[in-house]
């Protein structure tokens, strides 16, 4: 939303003391930061590189629903790909064209707010999909970034292949039907969380989510979310999730550091959980 006021400052920029200009401000710096990541950067190949033959038994899990000859027709299908930690598989608002099958590291799910600052929704490990919407939508736009916070491979099929696939095999729709309704099993739930569980407990939920995604809910797990990820994933405020990690360090489940949480008991953290839910 372009700032109204822009020619009484006399200015053809912005300035700071005016909300609405800041506001623009931070929204337009948003959009350069996601143009300057360049797809360039992505390393891609069209065979299997050395050492990655591992990627299609990664994705099996994901086309449980197949037989053998079309998860491997599926398979063919994509395109193989990595990313540096830190680097973006697409940005919120670009063209939607592809999902990817996550088949090994972790990626964030982020979101901009209206007043500009990045929020994490999600943050997601291998096997699992991202950009499902791009198969359904040939003009959609990315509802959101999602970007390589450990080196990732993935497996990514374009709408195009995924059509072409459906028309000689149409078994092959089971995959996105089977990913969509594990999606829509999962907002549900979370819709469920908040409109009915405490924010606290929401809190000590999405750690044991995320203990389970980086390291099998064991004990050791080092969770590599600040505590401001933490709350945008539970739907709170950054002050109610350092009550509830306090809570749970001071009863021995957690240790916190710098930019990371380490689970130390797993069990004590699902009793407190439990402990809460029965309130």
């Amino acid at each position: 939303i372009a700032c109204l006021s822009r020619r009484a400052h006399n200015l053809t920029g912005y300035k700071r003391s005016c909300p609405n200009c800041e506001l623009e401000r931070r929204r337009d710096s948003a959009r350069r930061y996601a143009l300057a990541d360049s797809p360039a950067r992505v390393r891609v190949w069209m065979t299997d590189p050395p050492n990655d033959l591992e990627q299609p038994a990664a994705i099996a899990p994901l086309l449980g629903g197949l037989g053998e000859d079309d998860r491997r027709r599926v398979i063919n299908a994509c395109i193989r790909r990595r990313y540096r930690r830190g680097e973006a598989l697409f940005r919120e608002g670009d063209v939607a064209d592809s999902l990817h099958f996550l088949t090994s590291g972790f990626l964030a799910i982020q979101v901009t707010t209206l007043s500009g600052d990045v929020a994490t929704m999600n943050v997601i490990g291998a096997p699992d999909t991202v950009g499902e919407l791009a198969l359904l939508d040939g003009h959609g736009r990315r509802s959101a970034s999602v970007l390589a916070i450990t080196p990732v491979k993935t497996l990514a099929l374009n709408r195009e292949a995924f059509d072409r696939l459906c028309a000689e095999h149409p078994v092959v729709e089971h995959v996105l039907v089977t990913i969509l309704s594990a999606h829509v099993r999962r907002l549900s739930d979370r819709l469920t969380e908040a409109l009915y569980v405490p924010a606290e407990s929401r809190v000590l939920l999405r750690l044991v989510d995320l203990s389970r995604v980086f390291g099998g809910a064991t004990a050791g797990t080092s969770i590599p979310v600040t505590q401001s990820d933490l709350a945008a994933m539970a739907g709170t405020t950054r002050p109610t999730v350092n009550r509830a990690l306090h809570v749970a360090q001071s009863a021995g489940a957690i240790s916190l550091g710098r930019g990371h949480i380490e689970v130390l008991d797993p069990d004590v953290l699902g009793t407190l959980v439990a402990d809460r839910a029965a309130r």
